[in-house]
């Protein structure tokens, strides 16, 4: 099974190439999901959050408040190495299973979408890595729209990332999102019938 990693930095439409993706019949899995999966009220993860940040990041239900977290981890890297280091042991356990039933199901493709793909060290689980690429300012202002964030808190979360620049580098396909997404979905259908349908017809 061919596996492609499919990253970028916040806000540069990963999770959208990624629904694109998928409608071309790319099975996809969602670190993004997971990573809300395994936070869930009753999970390992779950406990050893509120062990370790308290309840002032509960909602009322006792779900887990995505914001308040991010609000202390995105401004104490040493909270954010805290976090990361319940979250994703849990994570790669998930994507580890579902990868491995993809493979007994005979599944010729999978997409593993995961924001942090080059941060926490995993490229070894992907044969190649497609980057969803934008400029800062780009960048800077779908976050700041997206979330509703000022463009302090917008920059604290992108430079608690590897650059866009530097991810670029790295990466065997580059999917260009500084445009629309008509033009998006036009560039990621040139690039699956390069790159998938024709290596399947050779």
């Amino acid at each position: 099974m061919r596996v492609i990693g499919l990253t970028g930095g916040i806000a540069s439409g990963k999770s959208t190439a990624a629904k694109i993706l998928a409608g071309l019949g790319a099975a996809v899995i969602d670190a993004d999901r997971l990573a809300r999966d395994v936070v869930r009220p009753g999970e390992p993860a779950y406990q050893a959050i509120v062990a370790a940040f308290g309840n002032g990041v509960l909602n009322d239900d006792g779900t887990i408040n995505r914001a308040a977290l991010g609000n202390i981890v995105f401004a104490d890297p040493a909270a954010r190495s805290r976090l990361e280091a319940i979250t994703h042991p849990a994570i790669a356990l998930r994507a580890r299973d579902l990868l491995a039933g993809l493979r007994r199901g005979k599944t010729p493709l999978a997409i593993y979408m995961a924001p942090l793909l080059i941060e926490a060290g995993i490229t070894d689980r992907v044969d190649e890595i497609w980057v969803v690429y934008v400029d800062r300012e780009t960048q800077l202002r779908r976050l700041m729209q997206r979330d509703g964030l000022s463009e302090a808190a917008a920059l604290q979360r992108i430079a608690s990332q590897m650059p866009m620049e530097e991810k670029r580098q790295r990466a065997r396909i580059v999917i260009d999102n500084n445009g629309t997404e008509a033009e998006m979905v036009r560039q990621i259908r040139e690039i699956w019938e390069r790159e998938i349908l024709g290596e399947n017809r050779r």
